[in-house]
């Protein structure tokens, strides 16, 4: 009893200084699976949520880059146009200039990263606030989207193209999925481990062991069974698996590399990390390439789910539903806090409210409201944690 009251009051603890982590999320998942498989029990079927992971793949990757110039204090509203101006390189290239699709993808992630490197130049050496910067440039990017389309304004792709295939049709073998969720929980354990040791070894507080390898064996449960759910009709699609490498190493590169933590620092406090030495205009235009990049890759794979492009690809919502994933998921509004894994969760939430929504056959006007209402009960949290980590002296 005891034992149970200190974890009660150890949880208690952290959500008073601010330190919530990933619950709001993932409780956000759980009354929305409970909810909508109420209503209707096709919902958490294994196919259905093959499908749903599936969807995440384009929008999660943009908004990975969204979560990228939010850790500096930035803001990026042109992500969704450079993914339709991606898009329309890649089928004007591929379709109708007969381009190889390696030739047709390059020129588009290419693009992107043009685009970023002028992004980040801007507000670097001229000093102009990146709202404006990329509301004009999504402005810019939309007539560019139009002049590459041309005339026949949609483009479809074959649908015997390898990208078709792998943006429809390819899933992995069930083998494969358990030997990489295997994988992954061993890396996982292994990671925690050694970082254990080296806190140990400076006699700094560290998790016990028999911790970690409950955490590990845990991870493994969930991956196996997931993997082994969702094999029970199409299984494990390679575009989604594609996504989750991009956000494993976006987070590896966030939390292992000098460049990762330069992110924070500029984040956290632009002048304190220009002092420490950290040349802040060259972490700024990394960012602003990385994003760019990012929402071009995004484009490619949503034109290769829709297997076309057209005029209105990267339009209506998709800015919005990037930047509210990345604000759901974790990623703060206020610079210098948040995971790459909130691109994950977040477009998981967006995803599963549209799905949801969708099978019950509800008016998109609902599912627009309902996920403004969740994006600001995430600003609002946002905030608060915020407001409480300054109190206890946190930063």
């Amino acid at each position: 009893m005891n034992r149970e009251g200190g974890i009660l009051s150890l949880v208690l603890t952290r959500v008073r200084s601010g330190d919530v982590g990933r619950m709001p999320v993932v409780l956000a998942l759980v009354v929305i699976a409970v909810v909508f498989q109420a209503l209707n029990p096709v919902f958490l079927t294994s196919r259905n949520l093959s499908d749903l992971l599936m969807q995440c793949a384009a929008m999660g990757t943009i908004s990975l880059g969204i979560v990228l110039v939010l850790l500096i204090g930035e803001i990026d509203l042109s992500v969704g146009s450079m993914s339709g101006v991606a898009a329309a390189i890649l089928t004007v290239g591929a379709v109708q200039l007969q381009w190889p699709f390696v030739l047709a993808i390059g020129a588009a992630v290419a693009a992107g990263g043009i685009v970023g490197a002028v992004y980040g130049l801007l507000r670097s050496t001229l000093g102009l606030p990146s709202f404006v910067v990329t509301l004009a440039g999504l402005l810019g990017l939309l007539g560019v989207q139009l002049w590459v389309l041309g005339d026949a304004g949609s483009i479809n792709l074959p649908f015997d193209s390898w990208i078709v295939q792998f943006a429809q049709q390819m899933y992995l073998p069930p083998w494969l999925s358990y030997v990489l969720s295997a994988a992954t929980a061993l890396a996982y354990t292994a990671t925690l481990l050694s970082r254990a040791r080296r806190r140990a070894a400076a006699e700094l507080e560290s998790t016990r062991t028999v911790i970690i390898v409950i955490r590990g064996a845990l991870l493994l449960v969930g991956l196996a069974g997931g993997s082994w759910y969702l094999n029970l009709s199409r299984g494990v699609g390679l575009m989604f698996v594609l996504f989750v490498v991009l956000v494993v190493v976006a987070h590896l590169a966030l939390t292992r590399t000098r460049w990762g933590r330069s992110v924070f620092a500029v984040g956290g406090s632009i002048e304190a990390a220009r002092r420490a030495g950290i040349r802040v205009d060259r972490v700024v235009v990394s960012v602003f390439v990385l994003c760019s990049v990012l929402a071009a890759t995004g484009g490619i794979l949503a034109a290769a789910r829709l297997a076309a492009a057209n005029q209105s690809t990267g339009a209506a919502d998709t800015n919005l539903n990037a930047i509210a994933a990345a604000i759901i998921g974790g990623a703060s509004l206020f610079g210098g806090r948040g995971s790459a894994f909130a691109a994950l969760l977040g477009v998981v939430v967006i995803q599963a409210i549209s799905s949801g929504f969708t099978l019950i056959n509800l008016s998109s006007s609902v599912q627009y409201m309902v996920t403004g209402a969740v994006l600001v009960f995430a600003v609002a949290l946002d905030a608060v944690t915020r407001r409480s980590r300054l109190g206890t002296g946190r930063t």
